[in-house]
């Protein structure tokens, strides 16, 4: 796919579970997902809980740094992080590790609705003049893309499932709320994830 310079002002504004949903039902051959704190995980878990799913608790801004270690450790399977505008921006130096290390089974996932929307709906650098996927091209990943819209989504998750990475797939959603929430017990997430990992994809 080549970039087509889409910015963040030319894209539809999007709900974070219908693309949840839309990427879960993709998924087909075992491939991790590794959900950021908060709604990100609430909507993954509301999605269809997988054994091959991570649902982060309050570790902001370290769903990218866990799915690259995965990705690492594990490169015959497919890997995705889902993270929001706020945590990424703690966490922006993650990007060009990603790129340095060039993981072909590495996908990124960024829902940008340009607030730190569990805390308060305070603004975010993103809804003034940050472009997250701009920063992912200076960072080194030139498969760096905004989703224009849900089936341009989708397109943009094919396209990861099936073609070397590392991809970076950057959403403009809204700011409902999500649709469940997770199971917060860290020990059985952590042994769940353990036990799916440690079978082959």
């Amino acid at each position: 796919m080549t970039n087509t310079f889409t910015t963040r002002d030319q894209v539809q504004i999007m709900n974070r579970f219908d693309l949840t949903k839309r990427l879960v039902q993709k998924l087909n051959a075992n491939e991790a997902v590794i959900g950021g704190i908060g709604n990100n995980n609430f909507d993954l878990w509301a999605s269809g809980q997988r054994p091959e799913n991570f649902y982060m608790l309050g570790s902001m801004g370290l769903a990218i740094p866990i799915a690259l270690g995965v990705a690492l450790s594990q490169p015959q399977r497919r890997v995705f992080a889902l993270e929001g505008d706020g945590s990424l921006l703690m966490q922006l130096g993650a990007l060009g590790t990603v790129a340095k290390t060039q993981m072909k089974n590495l996908t990124l996932i960024v829902f940008d609705n340009g607030m730190y929307q569990i805390t308060g709906k305070q603004t975010t650098l993103t809804n003034q003049t940050v472009d997250l996927v701009k920063i992912a091209e200076g960072a080194g990943l030139t498969n760096s893309y905004w989703a224009r819209d849900a089936a341009h989504f989708e397109e943009l998750i094919e396209h990861a499932l099936n073609n070397d990475g590392p991809h970076f797939i950057a959403t403009r959603i809204d700011d409902k709320s999500p649709v469940g929430t997770t199971d917060r017990d860290p020990v059985k997430i952590r042994l769940g994830f353990m036990q799916a990992l440690a079978t082959k994809s």
